[in-house]
């Protein structure tokens, strides 16, 4: 029987959150395990929109005020991946992956 290989699946996904108030990622870190999709749920609760934005993980999403946007990124190898708030760039966190 030939092997077939199979795509991660959405219900595979390690499911994150974190919010975005008072100009702080809350939590400003994130941890997830190596070789899984990842799938990051963000929550602005600041007054004004923010752009979640990650060179390293190749994302941005704007999030509206009050909104949830939610970012699906692949899986990693282990390091450090570094996102931001492009609209306001001192609103900095990371992404652990051990």
């Amino acid at each position: 029987m030939p092997f077939i290989a199979r795509g991660a699946r959405a219900d595979d996904a390690v499911s994150l959150s974190l919010t975005i108030k008072d100009g702080k990622f809350e939590p400003a870190e994130l941890h997830a395990p190596p070789g899984r999709a990842i799938e990051i749920h963000v929550t602005n609760l600041n007054a004004i929109p923010s752009e979640f934005e990650s060179g390293d993980l190749h994302f941005e999403k704007i999030v509206p005020v009050g909104k949830e946007a939610v970012v699906r990124v692949r899986p990693q190898q282990p390091g450090r991946y570094g996102f931001f708030d492009d609209f306001h760039r001192e609103t900095q966190g990371v992404l652990i992956v051990p």
